[in-house]
């Protein structure tokens, strides 16, 4: 979140942050967002009960609120641990991205970069793509490789992984903004 934010605020996305939300009142990105004079609201999940629907309407809400809607608003998932529901998926269809530390469809969920070493693979690295209904399914955007190295530990592949996420993430909200983005089925086309 935090370089995106950054990459918004030197000129490199064509685009107006309107509100950070997260579902943790203690959540470092709220302090970061604060000081780069971003608004920012907590919705705790806690206070839901299990119930996914409402708290993603309690979301929408807020987003309207500040004015992102899905005809003219991205909603950028950075350290969102939650499954959407289907209706905000729908609501917000092709207006929701998030970033993944695995190349996707390989290694999806969580623990992503354990899953990668304890397979054997050569390559791992992130993956930005749409949300759709499905976990880690969504259209791929943009995707960056990272060579797994024989000394390689979860932690640093994680870290070296995280150094491309924070390329990877603001080029794909880049083009997405410009409209250079088009999805056909499974597909994306970058113009």
């Amino acid at each position: 979140m935090e370089y995106i934010l950054r990459s918004i605020k030197h000129k490199k996305i064509p685009i107006n942050p309107a509100v950070v939300i997260s579902n943790k009142s203690d959540a470092k990105g709220l302090k970061i967002a604060q000081r780069l004079g971003i608004k920012t609201e907590v919705i705790e999940s806690k206070d839901f009960k299990g119930s996914r629907l409402e708290y993603d309407k309690k979301i929408i809400s807020t987003l309207k609120k500040y004015g992102v809607t899905p005809k003219n608003g991205l909603v950028c998932l950075a350290g969102f641990m939650r499954i959407i529901s289907p209706e905000f998926v729908k609501k917000y269809k092709n207006r929701i991205i998030n970033i993944h530390p695995a190349l996707l469809p390989a290694f999806p969920g969580l623990d992503a970069q354990k899953q990668a070493i304890d397979y054997g693979s050569k390559y791992s690295g992130c993956t930005v793509h749409f949300v759709d209904s499905g976990v880690d399914t969504g259209p791929i955007i943009l995707q960056s490789t990272v060579k797994i190295r024989k000394s390689d530990t979860e932690k640093t592949l994680s870290k070296r992984i995280l150094a491309a996420e924070h390329r990877a993430y603001p080029e794909a909200i880049r083009l997405v903004a410009e409209k250079r983005i088009k999805i056909l089925g499974r597909k994306t086309i970058i113009s």
